[in-house]
């Protein structure tokens, strides 16, 4: 099905939409059964996938890759979300736009992750929020690290999350990062 795999409709139609899930771990092919996990996500559009990952310094955390294909992370499935009208000049003049509430350092995989990003994006341009078993363990985490001692709280990530398992090898070369610096976008 061409909405599943993230095809577009004909004229008129608008552009697809398509939230596209990564694992994190491969833990998740067992949680992934009682609607837990520890998932990436990133949301793609005109054919590009857009998605937000920490770093260090205090600029956009969000950059674009070939779609299904992001480096570090194992592809799980597609969620259509929907479709969009914004053209692509409109769709990536939203994205910086919205970049900017999401620089790398601000990165927290509870409160402010790469789902809280996709999620942001489904929300404003489809109007439905992202499916919630895609976040749910950092909504669970939220609650639980509410509970801890302040001294022991999870705090902001530094780093991007990779397994040594899910990058080895076998990653497919075809990907492409292209990090989104905030003045670069629109040339």
């Amino acid at each position: 099905m061409a909405a599943q795999n993230g095809g577009g409709g004909g004229a008129g139609a608008g552009a697809a939409v398509v939230l596209n899930v990564y694992d994190l771990t491969p833990i998740n092919d067992y949680l992934y059964w009682f609607g837990l996990g520890i998932f990436h996500s990133g949301i793609e559009v005109h054919g590009l996938e857009y998605a937000f990952g920490a770093h260090d310094l205090s600029t956009s955390g969000v950059f674009e890759v070939e779609p299904k294909c992001c480096p570090g992370y194992v592809y799980r499935r597609s969620v259509w979300m929907g479709t969009t009208e914004m053209s692509r000049a409109e769709f990536r003049s939203f994205i910086q736009t919205l970049a900017g509430k999401y620089n790398g350092n601000t990165y927290h995989l509870i409160s402010k992750n790469c789902n809280h990003f996709t999620d942001d994006v489904c929300k404003n341009i489809t109007k439905k929020p992202a499916p919630g078993w895609v976040n749910r363990l950092a909504r669970v985490g939220y609650f639980f690290n509410r509970l801890l001692p302040k001294s022991i709280q999870v705090s902001t990530v530094t780093h991007g999350a990779t397994h040594p398992a899910f990058s080895g090898e076998s990653a497919s070369s075809a990907c492409i990062l292209l990090i989104i610096w905030e003045d670069s976008f629109l040339s």
